[in-house]
């Protein structure tokens, strides 16, 4: 982003509801913003290829969008790295100038710039996140503001919860719209509970105004190839229909001892069109595969932490592996009732399969002797999630009023089985890793249901209800916008093996927001916000 200044001082407040007895756990951080831009670039952005899009000669321009909107998505600042504005939740698109919230939205030029594979690959160059891993596997975690959003928290055009659960390859969405912060109100609480640092939003592919025909091969570092291809169209009268489809197939081993990866992918896109309504949908595929990955490593009694080991060095054991597979798709449509009148909805679905076996290193003296031991499971997700809305503008004398009103569902029902021989501990060392060939199960192990036939483990379903509306003064210098959403959790687990409810939760609470811009001309602005976190549980602020 080309910025002229900018400088911050913490004024920001970040409140954590604990579901249940809904005590207020106090995260405070934050800030009121002086933001100050280079002028925006006035020409319109396809978002599909961030170039300006053509015009026919009887001064028809078809503008596409990935969300749907008679707008289209906000153009990219000079350069093609950084748009000029992002999704908010359901406050829609919004100028980065106009909004009371932190965001950032990386377009399709950047990830491609940085030769990113993934959304953790992406979001490594942001100085306010930083990428981790899952509880014991290779989930990617993002931490921000000292939070952790899992990517089960990962939203695609604003829908929780459709794209694949751990790792999400570049070639499936077009954008990355990071928003700072809590975000109760404008996105509903999120699946797992994350969320509270930051939210992650992902924007489909569509068909650009001009056909796209894309090869890509790519050679990595041990034996790793990669092909892709991508290909859109236009059709029809004023060129409303679009098509737009990618594959990429990825296959070898890394620069690291003895570890591979596989992947193959596909996705569709579709939108059209019309005067007074819009349509989009989006279908994907994926298929990743992980063999002797290197694992985490964990201390345990050592006064010292140890000296990393080379970078190729692999202490992963030879018969562990994790594979993910995903089917997923999502239907999107707006319908103009009049000029200031749009109501919208939409739906996605996703079925995920995992299984893996995985042997995490626990070092318990400094010159790298350890042990591991053998933990493997399967899971199965079937994820539903909706939303249903109207946006309107009213003027009222010199004030003019943007409000919408949303509902929001999310459900998902867990499959799993685990077993663990946590008492059959294997010897190992960082530096000079020992390979146990044979890893059967021993009298120790621990299990949890069938690994060949998981049985239910848990569902989980959010409802919501949302109304918010930005009030504009003083010839637009001055917005303020208030919201508040009314939000119910509802989770149930079950025992793997024998199928009895082990715990049932279910309880509401009211999450409001406040955000203020004052912005004098058109290059800065100063802005603040209260916005709260909402999960279940006991969920702690440390």
């Amino acid at each position: 982003m080309q910025l002229s200044r900018l400088s911050s001082a913490l004024l920001h407040i970040h409140h954590t509801y604990t579901a249940g007895s809904f005590k207020p756990l106090y995260c405070l951080s934050a800030s009121v913003f002086l933001l100050g831009g280079s002028p925006l670039a006035l020409a319109q952005t396809d978002e599909a290829t961030e170039t300006p899009p053509s015009a026919m000669f009887d001064s028809i321009v078809v503008t596409t969008s990935a969300d749907a909107s008679a707008q289209g998505l906000p153009v990219a600042y000079e350069g093609g790295q950084v748009a000029t504005g992002s999704r908010v939740g359901l406050l829609g698109n919004q100028d980065i100038m106009d909004t009371p919230f932190s965001t950032t939205a990386y377009t399709n030029e950047y990830i491609k710039n940085q030769q990113a594979h993934s959304v953790g690959d992406l979001l490594k160059k942001d100085p306010t996140v930083r990428v981790a891993r899952g509880f014991g596997n290779f989930q990617e975690a993002y931490l921000m503001r000292g939070f952790v959003t899992n990517s089960d928290d990962t939203m695609f055009n604003g829908l929780y919860g459709i794209l694949p659960r751990q790792y999400i390859a570049t070639e499936l969405f077009e954008r990355v719209e990071l928003q700072r912060g809590a975000s109760a109100m404008l996105n509903g609480a999120a699946p797992s509970g994350g969320n509270a640092g930051g939210s992650i939003n992902l924007l489909p592919k569509r068909a650009g105004n001009e056909p796209l025909r894309q090869l890509t091969l790519g050679y990595g570092a041990g034996d790793q190839g990669r092909v892709g291809i991508d290909v859109s169209d236009r059709f029809g009268q004023d060129d409303a229909v679009g098509v737009r489809f990618n594959a990429a197939y990825q296959d070898g081993d890394s620069a690291v001892d003895n570890e591979s990866a596989k992947l193959g992918l596909a996705a569709l896109g579709l939108d059209y069109r019309a005067d007074k309504y819009r349509v989009s949908a989006d279908f994907g595929w994926q298929d990743n595969k992980l063999d002797e990955t290197r694992p985490n490593v964990t201390l345990s009694g050592v006064t010292a932490v140890p000296e990393a080991p080379k970078g190729d060095k692999n202490w992963a054991q030879p018969w562990s592996y994790s594979n993910e597979k995903d089917l997923f798709g999502t239907v999107r449509a707006e319908y103009d009732f009049q000029d200031n009148l749009t109501g919208y909805a939409a739906y996605g679905a996703r079925k995920g399969e995992e299984e893996n076996s995985l042997a995490n290193l626990t070092v318990t003296n400094t010159d790298g002797t350890g042990s591991t031991y053998r933990f493997d499971n399967t899971r199965e997700d079937k994820v539903q999630s909706a939303q249903l809305g109207l946006r309107g503008k009213l003027q009222l004398g010199n004030t003019q009023h943007n409000w919408t009103l949303a509902g929001d569902l999310y459900d998902q029902e867990e499959k799993g089985a685990y077993a663990f021989d946590y008492g059959n501990q294997l010897p190992t060392n960082l530096y000079r890793p020992t390979a146990h060939k044979d890893n059967s199960w021993t009298d120790t192990t621990a299990y949890g249901g069938n690994l060949s036939d998981p049985r239910l483990a848990s569902e989980t379903q959010l409802t919501s209800v949302a109304l918010a509306d930005t009030i504009s003064l003083m010839d637009d210098k001055l917005k303020a916008t208030f919201g508040v959403r009314h939000q119910n959790i509802e989770t149930r687990s079950y025992d793997y093996s024998t199928q009895v409810k082990t715990s049932d939760y279910d309880d509401s609470e009211w999450t409001p927001s406040v955000g203020l811009v004052y912005q004098p001309n058109k290059d800065w602005s100063v802005y603040g916000n209260y916005i709260e976190s909402l999960s279940k549980g006991s969920d702690k602020c440390w």
